[in-house]
């Protein structure tokens, strides 16, 4: 499970990396809450909009980042993005401690903090090859997302008590100063270990801005994995509208309730990201039972009457959505060539992350005119769609057939001709 863990490189780095994450969603908790509590009069759609406009870059500058990601050396490029982003929640920290915080301030550094993660999302994912090479990578992609869901775990239950108690600008800091670690561990890498691709690799299959564009043409399965993500990434991961309206509207919890919620989302993504460890290789058919599972869980916790009950369900949504996403994360890597592997993860996470401008303010709007309840509605939705699509791409591409067996009893089942490979 832990197997990426025994190279030296790749031990510090998930070290620092669980401390920056860490301090990215306190100064996420944070901001969110004080944009529905303190900045609006609990506009969920406010909160859309900030999300939208964090996200929202995604659209506009990932080829550019995608390219920049092959073309220049990941190292120097991370650790001039992990200032930047540090630098953003000690601004946050001066606004909001000087009591000037409007909500055009936050506005403007979610969009700020959008440009940024751009361009650091594709070299950071492109990046763990180079400390653990083609071989563990699938496992190294698990356990960075478990990485990062312990972070989600651990951020949120800390922010939300800080919040609560002392304030959202003592939280603002500590995640602007949790960025020095990765800064520091990028510094002590020791060069010579890294996997960096040569000059000559980097140009890759395809040249230019539009070559991750062109190697997608020759990957169906690729494709189908990024309509999956696109559906349910942009109208059914929209967890800090859920777990703040949920919170707020529907329960009536502060702001350490709210910060509970999202650690416990965490707990079962956590789950999810450990499990994923285990598994030699990605299957497609993971994905698409993911996506299954994720629209199940999303309308079984919408249903649940009590905080509690709420609470201990939400953990089968951060389960199924984390093994969807890790699943497709490692397939799209794992298949991919390092030549062009920056700009396709670049093009995967505009899908995932891209599509929020359309989605958060719309599954907003829906909290805000119909209930809490009814957007998580609207995540159950994308998930069964996300499902069908799976499902019809199998029994086209792959020949999957549904058939009825007679023995003891009638039962469906599903099965493949034989005329193409397992997925």
């Amino acid at each position: 499970m832990f197997r990426s863990l025994a190279e030296p490189n790749y031990r510090r780095w998930f070290g620092g990396a669980l401390v920056s994450n860490t301090g990215t969603w306190m100064q996420r908790t944070a901001q969110d809450w004080i944009v529905l509590t303190q900045l609006t009069d609990e506009d969920a759609t406010a909160l859309g909009i900030c999300m939208a406009l964090q996200l929202g870059p995604q659209l506009l500058l990932f080829p550019i980042a995608g390219s920049l990601a092959d073309r220049f050396r990941r190292r120097w490029m991370l650790l001039a993005t992990q200032v930047l982003q540090g630098s953003m929640g000690l601004i946050l920290f001066a606004l909001t401690v000087t009591d000037v915080i409007v909500l055009w301030h936050v506005y403007l550094l979610a969009l700020s903090l959008g440009i940024v993660a751009t361009f650091d999302a594709p070299v950071r994912q492109a990046f763990v090859s180079e400390l653990v090479g083609e071989k563990l990578l699938p496992n190294a992609v698990s356990l960075n997302s478990a990485s990062f869901n312990t972070a989600r775990m651990l951020g949120p239950a800390v922010a939300g008590v800080l919040t609560a108690s002392l304030g959202a600008s003592l939280v603002f800091l500590l995640s602007g100063l949790a960025f020095a670690a990765t800064v520091t561990v990028l510094l002590s890498l020791d060069g010579a270990s890294l996997r960096s691709p040569s000059r000559e690799t980097r140009r890759g299959p395809g040249r230019g801005i539009g070559g991750g564009f062109r190697y997608l043409r020759t990957r169906p399965d690729i494709l189908v994995v990024l309509g999956i993500l696109f559906v349910v990434s942009t109208f059914g991961i929209n967890f800090n509208i859920y777990t703040a309206t949920m919170a707020r509207m529907e329960f009536d919890r502060d702001a350490s309730g709210f910060g509970l919620l999202n650690s416990v989302l965490a707990v079962g993504s956590l789950t999810g990201a450990l499990l994923a460890a285990r598994r030699e290789r990605p299957r497609l058919r993971t994905v698409f039972w993911g996506a299954g599972a994720f629209g199940a869980a999303c309308a079984v916790s919408g249903l649940m009457p009590t905080y509690v009950s709420f609470a201990i369900v939400l953990t089968t949504v951060g389960l199924s959505s984390i093994t969807m996403l890790t699943a497709a994360n490692a397939y799209v890597q794992s298949t991919t060539p390092a030549g062009v592997r920056g700009r396709v993860m670049s093009i995967y996470l505009a899908v995932v992350l891209g599509g929020a401008p359309l989605g958060a303010p719309f599954v907003g709007w829906v909290a805000n005119e119909l209930g809490a309840r009814a957007a998580l509605g609207v995540g159950a939705a994308s998930g069964a769609v996300g499902f069908l699509i799976g499902v019809v791409w199998m029994m086209s591409a792959k020949h999957l057939r549904v058939r009825y067996v007679r023995r003891s009893r009638r039962f469906i089942r599903l099965s493949y001709d034989g005329r193409a490979p397992r997925t």
